[in-house]
């Protein structure tokens, strides 16, 4: 069997096959065998679009330029709004001479959404650069293996080891808190809808929008002192919410013809529940918890009001004070010395790292659960 594909495509259009097994064509549905994949058409700009934006953004740096020395304007950010509205504005009074003013607008809006997000991929970009360049000025082996237990304020030397320590102990604590105690709730939220769904669902969601501050605040009332598992506690009330409703998501997402079946063959709910829901969306559900520890780690009220603040390692986070290194970064920045601050931009550095590497793995982890939810 073969099968002949004629089409008329202009100069920049590429061909690329679909996941689908279906395609509309005029008012019939045509259906595909499963073994010959549709095509649909993804269109390149054309050359007179691509001069359309040229002349539009020539026109609208040169607008802001003269608005600038007109009005003589010294902002940055108020300068690259109005490049970007007068950017839109001289391509969509373009696009509405050469089409309909449905078309104008609508390449109008595709315009600020793309404008809109290159600005947040510079800003991200900008951030993580400037952060980088700071912190590498401190940051060595030493760094990472040494505390400020012997050193001075002006000494060089010593680290963010103790604060190191601190984090993985308090985020630790948090998580293995965490996980059963939201995993069950979701489960709970989900699967068995029992007569008081409505109100623990009304009592997360009123938990996730929480200020730090105030879990910080509440869990330093309750328990006053400084210790390390004070500011687990706080992080486990911040994490809850979070790691509570995106697992709920995340069993959203398994079919339920798998639930069917299993029903359908005998299994109790539990065992439904155990033994095919949850290992389907284990993925998911690792997911949830690292997106959590990836937000609690880089708190610093909670932590600050809860845990106080160590110049020495602590591994005990029930006795004395315990620092973190958001609370190491807050604590040294704000002392007017260029040694300490090198030393706050290298724990920040440090601290980036972490969350960056437990984003990642989320996403990873994300990435390999919808490839499986896919092929089943």
């Amino acid at each position: 069997m073969s099968l002949f594909v004629e089409t008329d495509l202009e100069p920049n259009v590429v061909v690329v096959p679909t996941l689908g097994h279906e395609e509309q064509a005029g008012d019939s549905l045509q259906t595909f065998p499963p073994s010959v994949q549709p095509f649909r058409v993804i269109r390149g700009l054309r050359r007179e679009e691509w001069i359309e934006y040229a002349v539009a953004l020539t026109v609208g740096v040169h607008l802001t330029v003269l608005i600038r020395l007109l009005l003589d304007w010294d902002g940055v950010l108020g300068t690259l709004l109005v490049a970007l509205l007068t950017f839109v504005g001289v391509h969509t009074v373009i696009l509405r001479a050469r089409s309909t003013p449905e078309v104008a607008l609508d390449k109008a809006i595709t315009t600020i959404m793309w404008t809109i997000g290159f600005t947040i991929i510079g800003l991200l970009g900008w951030m993580v650069t400037f952060v980088t360049i700071k912190g590498m000025r401190k940051l060595s082996w030493s760094f990472l293996t040494q505390d400020l237990s012997t050193v001075g304020a002006l000494d060089e030397g010593g680290g963010a080891y103790h604060a190191i320590v601190g984090t993985l102990i308090q985020v630790g604590m948090a998580t293995v808190v965490v996980i059963p105690i939201a995993i069950l709730t979701a489960v709970y939220l989900h699967e068995l809808r029992g007569r008081f769904s409505i109100l623990i669902r009304f009592v997360v969601d009123a938990l996730s929008g929480l200020p730090s501050i105030v879990a910080g605040l509440l869990v330093f009332t309750v328990l006053p002192g400084y210790a390390g598992y004070k500011a687990a506690i706080a992080l486990f009330i911040l994490a809850l919410p979070i790691v509570t409703r995106t697992s709920e998501e995340v069993l959203k997402t398994v079919p339920d013809s798998l639930r069917e079946a299993s029903l359908a063959l005998g299994a109790p709910q539990w065992r439904v529940v155990l033994r095919v829901v949850l290992p389907t969306a284990r993925a998911g559900l690792l997911t949830a918890v690292l997106l959590a520890v990836a937000r609690i780690t880089g708190e610093t009220a909670p932590v600050w009001l809860t845990a106080g603040i160590n110049a020495s390692t602590n591994y005990n986070p029930f006795t004395g004070p315990q620092t973190s290194l958001p609370v190491f970064v807050f604590d040294l920045i704000r002392v007017p010395d260029k040694v300490q601050n090198d030393r706050a931009w290298a724990g920040a550095l440090v601290l980036l790292i972490m969350v960056m590497i437990a984003f990642a793995a989320a996403r990873l982890v994300l990435a390999r659960s919808e490839r499986k939810l896919g092929r089943r």
